[in-house]
């Protein structure tokens, strides 16, 4: 009664689903437990945190490559050129989304722009710091096809469209997790595309579904080996498994020779 009245029925239906053996009528497996559902709850939550402390170093590098390297191909301020967009109204809606983050931030440094300069966005270094992973994403997706978006993805050993379609996959996904909504054996609604030429280690097997979990996770640890390769992620995510051993891999994609997939070898 008490996880029920502080965590909610409905949140807790979600993990002893899987428990049931016959779904329409309600009717659970023999060796069904409560417990067993709250092992899957915590499980759910430990992997959530774990996705959203590792997406955050990604995001980071993804920041500091887009600034670093479109400044110095145009200049500081080439967020608001929309000659450079595809959709310059996608492109403003964007803008102005941005500049709604802006008005709202209290960073000392935000504070201090404001204070000297009347530019009606920072510069990008500085603005990109408090820009939404889910705007920066947009931004290098609506980027008209050039050198330094060939550039930023090359990077991250990516072509410039597969490097889109991870950033939009991730974004997702973090949002799934910053909501605390269910993300173990979730079907993902964005699919990333399967990189072809990858430069670091990858996915041998080519039939690796790309709407399951085992898939982000895959794409996280091939991002973390390339900017920050001397990352505990696969240790971490193999404690959580073996802290909950009655976790169904099978449920969250991973296939049956998933260890030895150069990718997941240490």
């Amino acid at each position: 009664m008490h996880l029920l009245e502080n965590i909610s029925y409905h949140r807790m239906s979600a993990y002893w689903y899987p428990l049931l053996a016959d779904k329409h009528n309600h009717v659970f497996k023999p060796d069904a437990d409560f417990e067993t559902a709250f092992s899957l709850y915590k499980f759910d939550s430990e992997l959530r945190k774990l996705i959203i402390s590792e997406l955050e170093k990604i995001e980071v590098a993804v920041r500091s490559k887009i600034a670093y390297i479109l400044s110095l191909e145009h200049d500081a301020f080439w967020m608001e050129d929309s000659a450079l967009f595809t959709n310059q109204q996608a492109h403003q809606a964007t803008l102005n989304k941005i500049q709604d983050e802006l008005n709202r931030s209290d960073e000392e440094f935000i504070l201090s722009f404001k204070s000297k300069y009347s530019n009606p966005l920072p510069p990008s270094f500085i603005v990109l710091e408090i820009t939404s992973f889910g705007a920066l994403s947009r931004l290098y997706d609506m980027l008209k096809p050039c050198k330094s978006k060939k550039e930023i993805a090359n990077m991250f050993g990516l072509s410039d469209k597969v490097f889109a379609s991870w950033l939009h996959s991730f974004v997702y996904v973090r949002n799934v997790c910053a909501h605390h909504t269910r993300i173990w054996n979730r079907w993902l609604r964005i699919q990333p595309l399967f990189p072809k030429n990858p430069a670091g280690k990858w996915l041998l097997n080519k039939n690796t579904g790309n709407n399951r979990l085992y898939y982000t996770l895959s794409m996280i640890l091939y991002l973390l080996n390339i900017v920050n390769p001397k990352h505990t992620f696969r240790q971490k995510l193999e404690h959580i498994f073996l802290k909950y051993p009655n976790v169904d891999r099978v449920a969250m994609g991973f296939p049956a020779d998933w260890q030895n997939e150069p990718l997941w070898i240490a």
